[in-house]
């Protein structure tokens, strides 16, 4: 037994593909991209594992190396597909977790294979999600933009994940993507696991929403489920997903959407971006809390047993 950062990463969309091109072409583009993210792996000291149909299983022995990897396969992928026809992209989902490994048969077992697992699964395509440990053992030179989504419920798992986004893209501020370290508070606890319905305000107007319910939208058009009528405010601002036991926040917006949560003074901007709803807080929709004219929506998350 031995300690890795085990990585998955998954191909989407391979459906399309062989609708589109047939099995046999299919299969063949498939595996030429497979063969080529082992190659990437293997470049970065990475031991491909086997291959899974769409996908590859990789073990480092360090976290520096499985993120770098990580990330440069996101980017040339990304690059790549930028042109082809829309059924013909096959993108990428990457997750990462660290812990003891069973090397048995070709094979490998433990807890850090199954959480890497269920985080690629969790990932949405371009993304790549690492569990807590992976950020704990990385060096502190080493140079990393991501946001902590923080404690997800992983299937097979007592305890709660904290799970990390690392976020690949150059071009792209990282202040807009860094989650300060205090957005994982000490407030945090069993209060806030497992909500069931989530209550936003915004002025006189008050609406609940359960788990069944969603994705909730909110924005100026009159189909949202939440409207707030304002100009800065976009037809359809934000859209709030229940994923793995927790409400997400996404913005999708042009202007942008701030996130402040209770008793927190940091501030999360998002820019077409997503954060999870750890807490109770208030989002300003099309500008940031310094302007004090800007809709500020309070979110409330509460369990079946709150009176």
């Amino acid at each position: 037994m031995a300690e890795f950062t085990v990585v998955f990463a998954d191909l989407t969309g391979s459906t399309g593909v062989f609708e589109k091109l047939g099995n046999v072409k299919a299969t063949q583009a498939i595996t030429r991209l497979t063969q080529w993210i082992a190659s990437i792996c293997e470049k970065h000291s990475g031991q491909v594992v086997k291959s899974l149909g769409d996908g590859v299983l990789i073990l480092f022995k360090e976290s520096q190396d499985a993120v770098a990897a990580g990330s440069e396969l996101q980017k040339i992928h990304y690059e790549r597909i930028s042109h082809w026809p829309r059924l013909l992209k096959m993108r990428l989902q990457i997750g990462m977790a660290r812990g003891d490994v069973v090397e048995q048969d070709g094979d490998c077992y433990g807890d850090a294979v199954n959480v890497a697992s269920r985080l690629s699964d969790l990932s949405g395509s371009e993304q790549i999600l690492v569990s807590d440990s992976v950020i704990q053992h990385l060096p502190d030179a080493f140079a990393l933009r991501s946001r902590c989504l923080g404690p997800m419920a992983i299937r097979g798992r007592a305890e709660f994940c904290i799970v990390h986004r690392v976020e690949w893209q150059d071009e792209l501020l990282s202040e807009i993507f860094t989650m300060p370290a205090s957005l994982m508070p000490s407030s945090f606890d069993n209060q806030y696991t497992n909500p069931t319905y989530i209550e936003f305000s915004w002025l006189d107007l008050n609406a609940r929403f359960t788990t069944a319910e969603f994705p909730v939208y909110l924005g100026r058009d009159s189909d949202a489920q939440f409207v707030v009528q304002d100009p800065r405010v976009s037809r359809r601002h934000a859209m709030i997903e229940w994923r793995a036991g927790k409400f997400y926040l996404k913005d999708i917006s042009s202007y942008g959407t701030w996130v402040r949560f209770s008793n927190e003074e940091s501030v999360i901007p998002l820019r077409r971006q997503d954060c999870v709803l750890l807490l109770n807080g208030e989002m300003a929709l099309g500008a940031s809390f310094q302007d004090f004219t800007v809709p500020t929506v309070s979110f409330k998350l509460h369990k079946e047993t709150d009176v």
